[in-house]
């Protein structure tokens, strides 16, 4: 979670919700992402995503069993079905998100009768350094748009 956790410090520097996150086998990272949406006006650009697809691309599969996918916030429904699809093993994730969760919160992605493959899941992984980080980030967010404004 600590690579995890530097990613979503990364992407926080690029200006993009911070949020990262680490597909690994083991003890070995195979690949490790933060935000990029608004870089690469890209809306699926989330951390799950683009970790997801490197490590397809360096596993040269489209599944990828036998791997864990740690993430700092609970993902959403579109990254709930592609953590799904690629029959990760286990979900770690950190903070909840009560408002766009796809996990614990809003459709609970993994319960559904449609869903195909749930991973075990963990949550509460460096919970409060995630939330902190979250936090930080849109004070900051709003009180630069009040700054703006005055």
């Amino acid at each position: 979670m600590a690579v995890a956790l530097a990613e979503a410090r990364a992407a926080a520097a690029r200006g993009e919700v911070p949020v990262g996150a680490v597909i690994a086998r083991g003890d070995h990272i195979i690949a490790r992402a933060g935000n990029r949406t608004r870089e690469l006006n890209d809306p699926t650009a989330h951390a799950e995503i683009l970790a997801i697809r490197q490590a397809c691309r360096i596993e040269a599969s489209q599944r990828l069993p036998g791997t864990d996918l740690y993430v700092t916030l609970e993902p959403c429904a579109m990254c709930a079905a592609a953590i799904s699809f690629t029959r990760v093993r286990r979900l770690y994730f950190a903070a909840s998100d009560e408002k766009g969760g796809g996990v614990n919160y809003g459709p609970r992605f993994f319960t559904q009768a449609t869903c195909h493959h749930a991973p075990e899941v963990y949550s509460g992984l460096a919970e409060s350094e995630s939330a902190a980080l979250l936090k930080a980030f849109f004070g900051e967010r709003r009180n630069g748009s009040e700054n703006e404004a005055s």
